[in-house]
């Protein structure tokens, strides 16, 4: 081999080999990112019930500013094309089991009306599926969905209209929701939402029997131009306060059990509620009228990481309603909170300046609570209802 030749073979050799060890090295210590070369995000598949299944062998590194749970960087990418969902699911007997709960970030519950609790359910990091059933508004659960954006997506079947401080569809106008980031099933219709009279496993009325899915729900709110940004390129999360969260805690520091059981109203034993702590998972199993309160998809009992308490004033709004059912709660000011998390009771307060303002929860030497990450369920009771806890 001649000198110019044998120069240049060596010259190739030279730089397939720095070429190979440059990308070996920048693929394992993290420089791809730097020089643009990075795993592409995978979508997630569509699974049963409608709901995205994500890879659950991936690395669970990122945050859900929700409730802290830790997700990959395939969900993250999923959850940052959109803003916060707010759906209205009933608690009725008829209504059981319910559907997508489970996948819920944040829950609230409280009574709608006749001593008949509903939920408001926030999903953000996880993809329910099919939820419901799915049923009407209430005002102060307006005053909880306003502090997951300026315009959080809010899915529900009407709402109490009767003229006066109850009147959510009233409020949903003058708050500039209407058409935009309101959802409601009146103005939206099939196939976003359907009713499916079999799903519940049981006979039902009409009323029991609407649904519609997490990612249908977010498919208008696209078309109306809110995704992960409004209409002017805001950002949900722009205000967001978001709350502090800690890993779970160690095995040995969990106690061996905690119970905590209450009554929404005297005399209504459908809606009693006992949260039963499991050590072994550092969940509270929850139960619902006396029976394991079950998702109708996933078969499971319903969990949460924490169990918040929110003592408010408790009032009927008289607004001439039918028996004057319509309920008002206190949402906003100051109140006391009792925080059951880790197996352990926390008692202490909470605070919301205004209905956009987030309610924060500090312990009773004033410092902010840091949640379990997790599922977060709000119960709001009257002030003076009694817990048992055990």
């Amino acid at each position: 081999m001649d000198p110019k030749t044998k120069n240049l073979v060596t010259a190739i050799l030279i730089y397939v080999i720095s070429s190979a060890l440059s990308f070996v090295f920048f693929a394992r210590f993290g420089g791809a990112g730097s020089i643009g070369i990075s795993a592409p995000i995978v979508s997630p598949k569509i699974g049963a019930d409608q709901q995205a299944v994500f890879d659950a062998s991936l690395p669970k590194t990122e945050e859900c500013p929700i409730n802290g749970a830790m997700y990959s960087k395939q969900q993250k990418a999923w959850w940052e094309k959109h803003r916060p969902l707010g759906v209205m699911i009933e608690n009725s007997t008829d209504a059981r089991p319910q559907s997508g709960m489970s996948f819920a970030d944040v829950t609230y519950e409280a009574v709608a009306e006749g001593g008949i609790t509903r939920f408001l359910n926030i999903f953000y990091c996880q993809d329910a599926g099919i939820v419901g059933p799915v049923r009407s508004a209430r005002t102060y659960f307006l005053d909880f969905v306003s502090e997951y954006a300026d315009y959080p997506l809010y899915a529900h079947v009407g709402g109490a209209n009767t003229p006066g401080p109850a009147d959510a569809l009233g409020q949903i106008d003058d708050y500039g929701w209407q058409s935009y980031n309101d959802l409601n099933q009146f103005s939206i219709g099939f196939p976003t939402y359907w009713r499916d009279y079999d799903r519940a496993g049981h006979e039902v009325a009409t009323e029991h029997t609407m649904y519609s899915s997490t990612q249908k729900l977010w498919d208008v709110g696209a078309t109306r131009k809110l995704t992960n940004v409004d209409k002017d390129g805001t950002s949900w999360d722009t205000n967001f306060v978001p709350y502090k969260f800690k890993d779970d805690a160690a095995s040995s520091a969990r106690p061996a059990s905690q119970t905590v059981s209450f009554d929404f109203s005297g005399g209504y034993t459908d809606y009693s509620v006992k949260w039963v702590y499991d050590p072994k998972t550092n969940q509270y199993l929850r139960f619902n009228g006396g029976q394991a309160h079950m998702d109708r998809d996933t078969k499971k009992q319903m969990t949460a990481s924490d169990v918040v308490v929110l003592f408010m004033t408790e009032q009927h709004a008289n607004d001439g309603y039918t028996d004057n059912e319509h309920m008002l709660y206190g949402t906003k000011g100051t109140g006391k909170a009792t925080i059951f998390m880790d197996g352990k009771q926390v008692s202490g307060s909470w605070s919301k300046k205004s209905r956009t303002a987030r309610t924060i929860l500090t312990d009773s030497s004033g410092q902010e609570v840091k949640f379990t990450r997790g599922h977060i369920w709000f119960e709001v009771l009257g002030i003076g209802t009694p817990l048992t806890v055990k």
